[in-house]
């Protein structure tokens, strides 16, 4: 087993959820890439390259004056690049998440915090919105919705607060679909063997059933929801550079 795999506490990264987030927001022997759900090892020095490619994806963040809402903000360095960008290009920055999470975060005039489990417990404070943000940032959140809440009430009230011409990237998102056709190709078990140090084969289940995890199925029924309330979806792969790209991707979505 190589350095890297040796070290990784993972046990700390299992079954997390709205709560266990509030609770490492508090803890201080945690660093803020482990505060919301990452090894240090994963982002440490590469968020920036994550921030670029987020850029890329929503292009609605360069532009001057947008109302810009960020679920599920976290904070590790994502929120910092994030904040700068918005104070430079005059943006209003929205950021939900735990009272927890948003107190680790700087407090700006342009900066509105909106706390609770989105969208149930901040609902009212969401709807004032609606129709009003041209761009929705939530990265590396949507597999924390899966077995805690409806998928669809997060997708439906998210594209009814979006303007015309508005953009959502839901980011990060962990397709097990993807993971398995990665771990079974050439590539995915060297991958694993180098990551190990060992000559095991990654263990790989098709045709199982994935209790809250989300597939290519629940991918492709985001898609579908959001093209048949007459939006456009598109699923994008990640940039070679980013930590989990070749098991994770992102969707983006735009109101014509």
């Amino acid at each position: 087993m190589n350095n890297n795999s040796k070290r990784i506490d993972f046990n700390k990264f299992e079954n997390l959820d709205y709560d266990k987030f509030r609770q490492y927001a508090k803890r201080e022997d945690l660093s803020g890439y482990e505060k919301v759900g990452f090894p240090d090892e994963y982002r440490k020095g590469k968020e920036e390259l994550i921030f670029q490619d987020i850029l890329q994806k929503l292009p609605v963040l360069s532009k001057k004056n947008q109302v810009i809402l960020d679920i599920g903000v976290g904070c590790s360095d994502l929120p910092q690049y994030l904040i700068d960008l918005c104070k430079n290009n005059n943006h209003k920055l929205i950021l939900s998440d735990s009272p927890e999470m948003l107190s680790l975060l700087p407090d700006y005039d342009f900066i509105e915090k909106i706390p609770g489990f989105y969208p149930k417990e901040c609902k009212n404070e969401v709807e004032k919105y609606f129709g009003q943000i041209d761009g929705i940032l939530t990265y590396s959140v949507i597999q924390y919705v899966i077995g805690h809440a409806c998928i669809f009430d997060f997708i439906d009230i998210s594209l009814s607060l979006l303007k015309n011409g508005g953009q959502m990237l839901i980011g990060d998102i962990p397709n097990i679909s993807k993971r398995k056709r990665f771990f079974s190709s050439e590539t995915g078990i060297h991958f694993h063997q180098s990551f190990t140090g060992t000559d095991g084969m990654p263990v790989v289940k098709f045709n199982n059933i994935e209790t809250g995890n989300i597939d290519d199925s629940i991918v492709m029924s985001i898609l579908s929801r959001c093209r048949t309330a007459g939006f456009d979806a598109y699923v994008l792969p990640q940039a070679d550079l980013l930590p989990m790209a070749n098991r994770r991707e992102d969707i983006l979505i735009i109101k014509p």
